[in-house]
């Protein structure tokens, strides 16, 4: 995998997944820009990631992905350092035992897990454009539910951390779905993925890792995969020509799966789009558009 020249941007790279992915670009010779909530942790992350790659272009960007100001930020710390990205990973998630709204309003797993890749790829699209052919992963799960779309911050009903957790994955395919249709033709493809199911620190020790994710790994942990197992999945779709072209899909191992019915809703795709940019404070008219080969913001 000769990734050399490559420009690829990977969220919650600090460990697990995300780690993982970032380790195997920079091993192919990319140039890895890992994004860590944590710095000390992310800086520890990134000298293991260079030593078991033997790359040194490996940048590290601090963000609290849970907050709409940190993520612009990070988007502006993007572009200080590229003039195009050719491979976006889309892989931070978390849950919380208990409901919570960011300063920003929002209720905490939504925030982080369906409303930051949408504004962090909206706000990248045009560096994405400049690097085509590039590609779009979002790393997703494989729930069986339905966004309540009258109340994504859970104010109305009580709150129950894995339908939290699932509904807002669900975001995901939404999102993937939707701006597949809007940036087709631009050279930029967007896919979502389940890695399966692997050894997760999942929402640290106050999410979901704590109450639920210890006790499968308790039980099941010989059966679990790696987290570098995982990112195979990942890896398979941001490298291979198989996939190449192919945009809007939602991906087991190698091969597109079924998605829960609501993601196979165009209209509810569509509103799924329009609530999270009402809830990101993005305009309908500053998306950008695809025009020819490129994009125009309008």
């Amino acid at each position: 995998m000769n990734l050399s020249q490559r420009h690829a941007l990977v969220t919650g790279a600090s460990s697990g997944l995300g780690k993982a992915v970032a380790t195997a670009l920079a091993a192919g010779g990319a140039h890895v820009l890992m994004v860590a909530r944590d710095p000390h942790r992310g800086e520890a992350a990134r000298t293991e990631i260079i030593a078991a790659s033997g790359n040194p272009a490996v940048d590290l960007l601090c963000c609290d992905l849970s907050s709409q100001s940190q993520i612009r930020a990070l988007a502006a710390g993007v572009r200080g350092r590229v003039d195009a990205l050719h491979l976006l990973v889309n892989n931070a998630g978390t849950a919380f035992p208990r409901w919570g709204l960011t300063p920003d309003g929002v209720e905490r797993t939504l925030a982080v897990n369906h409303l930051a890749p949408f504004l962090l790829t909206n706000l990248l699209l045009d560096l994405l454009v400049a690097g085509a052919p590039a590609r779009i992963i979002n790393v997703g799960t494989r729930m069986n539910t339905a966004m309540d779309l009258e109340d994504l911050n859970w104010q109305r009903r009580p709150y129950r951390m894995m339908q939290a957790y699932g509904q807002s994955k669900l975001g995901n395919l939404h999102f993937t779905r939707e701006l597949a249709r809007r940036i087709a033709g631009s050279g930029v493809t967007v896919n979502a993925v389940f890695p399966g199911v692997f050894r997760s620190n999942l929402g640290g020790t106050d999410g979901a890792q704590g109450l639920f994710w210890t006790s499968v790994d308790r039980l099941l942990g010989w059966a679990l995969k790696t987290p570098e197992q995982a990112a195979e999945r990942v890896i398979h779709l941001l490298t291979s020509a198989e996939v190449a072209g192919i945009s809007g899909q939602y991906f087991g191992d190698r091969v597109p799966i079924k998605a829960p019915a609501q993601a196979d809703d165009a209209a509810a795709n569509e509103r799924v789009w329009q609530l999270s940019a009402a809830m990101v404070g993005l305009a309908e008219e500053s998306f950008p558009r695809v025009s020819g080969k490129g994009l125009d913001h309008r």
